[in-house]
């Protein structure tokens, strides 16, 4: 009887004993992890640079007034540039990470003459899709633009804004 009583102690030994993975089965690894924090992007309006479609003069028909970003100005259509007009592009710095390349966009605008009941014309604006900081984190662009002139618009001095902006690539 005694082989018996021995026999259930030893199957309740082995169902109850903790299971052990063989060597080989698992293994473990730590991964690694790494975070930059670059310079933030600044755009710069450069003090007293402004996108100056210059001075013309107008017909019925209109046309258009071109400045290029190099700020070369001509006229299309019915309107004229004056003999000493001077157009200019508009100016821009930027400052951030060395090295990093950034993208530059500009939108629509339009000018007003301020009047009671004013008089606008709207221009598109021209820049650098792209351009990258220099070593020491600085970069500089123009933006030039298309004026469009519908034509019988007022003599006077019009004013208007568009928007900039860069962000890094």
């Amino acid at each position: 009887m005694k082989k018996f009583a021995i026999l259930p102690v030893f199957a309740l030994a082995a169902i109850s004993a903790p299971a052990f993975a063989a060597p080989g089965d698992s293994d473990t690894e730590n991964g690694a992890a790494t975070a930059e924090v670059v310079a933030p992007i600044t755009l710069t309006h450069v003090t007293g640079a402004v996108l100056d479609f210059g001075t013309f003069t107008t017909g019925d028909t209109g046309g258009t007034v071109v400045v290029t970003r190099g700020g070369n100005g001509s006229a299309t259509g019915d309107v004229t540039l004056v003999q000493g007009s001077l157009e200019a592009a508009d100016q821009f710095t930027v400052e951030g990470d060395a090295g990093r390349r950034f993208s530059i966009t500009t939108g629509a605008g339009s000018v007003s003459n301020g009047a009671a009941t004013p008089v606008t014309m709207a221009f598109t604006t021209d820049a650098r899709a792209n351009q990258t900081l220099d070593a020491s984190g600085d970069a500089s662009f123009s933006v030039g633009g298309t004026l469009t002139v519908a034509g019988g618009e007022p003599a006077g001095v019009y004013t208007g804004s568009y928007a900039v902006t860069v962000a890094y690539n």
